[in-house]
């Protein structure tokens, strides 16, 4: 399969597959659906760390050289930056209301919608907006990858399925909150789901001809992993003292890391 044939497939699947579970995960009853996220997050959380620093920061700096170390390293810094901005401009989170997480929403178990009812119709505007945006980073990022390395570009695709699946669970119930029925607020996410192959396409024509700027491209797409896990995702499961379910997130942050070492070892041992 060509490059681009790869690069479109992981995008397409990535999307699907986000979109799918997220509409099968609200069918399930609310208890089980608040019991069950925080789990689901917390993998996420190890898949995205574990891709970043056992897959993309590695290749990026090995693809820089000695000499182009500082240049990799300045890149997660300008990345970490950007995505600082970006969500100060709600398009990473893409909410606006005070008390919203749109990766981690951990106020069903406390019994109440994380969305209040004050703007929700415009909530809804800004996920399909800003989630477009999001997604088509994404697309570009994996991209980057598979340019690179095919196995890179698998490891780099199922850390980003990791971490879309929360995401879009909390997506589409933003959507339903803001008044659109099941089957509009379905094919809607379905299709910001699917924008990541638009950020593909412009990713491998971009990129494939100014190969010089792909290790860059890596380090800013690292930062983009470390970004989301570390400022979205695990201030979240810190809300969760208990000793159980802490130490249910260590195991499952580690189960992720380790299926992203395997995959990352078996596809280039």
């Amino acid at each position: 399969m060509s490059t681009l044939g790869w690069i479109i497939l992981f995008n397409f699947l990535s999307g699907l597959v986000s979109a799918a579970v997220a509409a099968l995960y609200l069918l399930l009853g609310e208890k089980a659906r608040s019991r069950s996220l925080p789990h689901l997050v917390s993998f996420a959380t190890g898949a995205l760390l574990g891709a970043a620093l056992l897959g993309l920061l590695p290749e990026a700096l090995e693809s820089a050289g000695p000499d182009g170390v500082k240049g990799v390293t300045l890149s997660v810094l300008a990345g970490i930056a950007l995505f600082f901005v970006l969500e100060k401009l709600v398009i990473w989170r893409h909410c606006h209301a005070d008390d919203c997480e749109t990766h981690v929403p951990d106020q069903h178990a406390h019994g109440h919608s994380p969305y209040s009812d004050h703007g929700q119709r415009s909530a809804g505007t800004l996920i399909l907006v800003g989630d477009t945006v999001h997604n088509i980073l994404d697309g570009v990022m994996i991209a980057a990858a598979f340019l690179t390395d095919v196995r890179l570009g698998i490891v780099t695709g199922v850390a980003v399925m990791a971490h879309e699946i929360p995401s879009e669970v909390g997506n589409f119930a933003v959507l339903l909150h803001s008044g659109m029925s099941r089957g509009r607020a379905l094919l809607s996410n379905l299709a910001i789901s699917l924008a990541s192959i638009i950020g593909g396409v412009i990713g491998y024509f971009f990129l494939s001809r100014a190969l010089g700027v792909l290790p860059y491209a890596l380090g800013v797409s690292a930062a983009c992993l470390l970004y989301v896990a570390v400022a979205d995702l695990i201030p979240g499961l810190h809300r969760r003292i208990e000793t159980g379910h802490s130490l249910a997130q260590v195991v499952l942050i580690g189960a992720g890391i380790a299926v992203i070492a395997f995959a990352e070892h078996y596809a280039h041992p």
